[in-house]
């Protein structure tokens, strides 16, 4: 059966990530999910006190670094340098972290290599914000979630752990400051593919939502 190279972009908070994962699963494909890869680098970066300005200090870390996808009976799993670093890269600090480094052309080289060589073989679901734009455009089905500055963040807050969950007012403002950065930056601004399917995910489920998606790609894939 035809394989296909699918990529979801979106702003935080639009459902890119579980959409990803679920329609991963309903395909029977590899879900990568590249705003990982930039929360690892944050990782490294915050503990080795580099800024996220400071490229010199980004490039030895980056070269420091081998990152890796590896199914794992609870799911995909990311390993840095042979550590499981899935569950620890989701805190505010990493988050705003990965926001700032993103923009630095030094660090986008690197992961753009890492990510056209996991989906080099196909059958792969890839979330980001620029997956369709830059890093894969050629890819045979392109989605551009979008949803309410509200809604979005009331996500974040709800999947956030509890130990450092901010308020949701506290999230919101953290997710607007994130959305001008993305947007504005000059180096691979936050926007959608020519040739990608916008979906509006605010008033929609997530089941509806994959349902949606997966006809999509049964379409495409014939």
């Amino acid at each position: 059966m035809k394989k296909l190279l699918i990529t979801i972009d979106g702003p935080a908070g639009a459902g890119k990530t579980t959409s990803s994962r679920m329609l991963a699963q309903r395909l029977g494909y590899v879900c990568v999910d590249t705003g990982a890869l930039y929360r690892a680098v944050a990782d490294r970066a915050l503990k080795a006190n580099v800024s996220p300005d400071d490229d010199a200090g980004l490039e030895n870390i980056c070269r420091d670094l081998n990152i890796s996808y590896r199914i794992q009976p609870n799911g995909n799993r990311l390993f840095v340098n042979d550590e499981d670093v899935t569950d620890r890269l989701r805190t505010p600090e990493i988050t705003m972290a990965a926001s700032a480094i993103s923009a630095r052309p030094v660090v986008r080289r690197f992961l753009l290599n890492v990510q056209r060589e996991l989906g080099a073989k196909k059958g792969a679901v890839f979330e980001g914000r620029d997956m369709g734009t830059v890093v894969f455009p050629d890819a045979d089905l392109k989605f551009f979630l979008q949803a309410s500055l509200k809604a979005r963040a009331m996500r974040r807050y709800l999947e956030s752990p509890p130990e450092t969950r901010q308020s949701v007012s506290e999230v919101e403002h953290d997710i607007e400051i994130r959305d001008k950065n993305d947007s504005t930056r000059i180096h691979c601004p936050l926007i959608p593919a020519d040739d990608a399917i916008i979906i509006d995910s605010t008033d929609i489920s997530i089941e509806d939502l994959i349902d949606r998606m997966a006809a999509f790609a049964i379409e495409r894939i014939g």
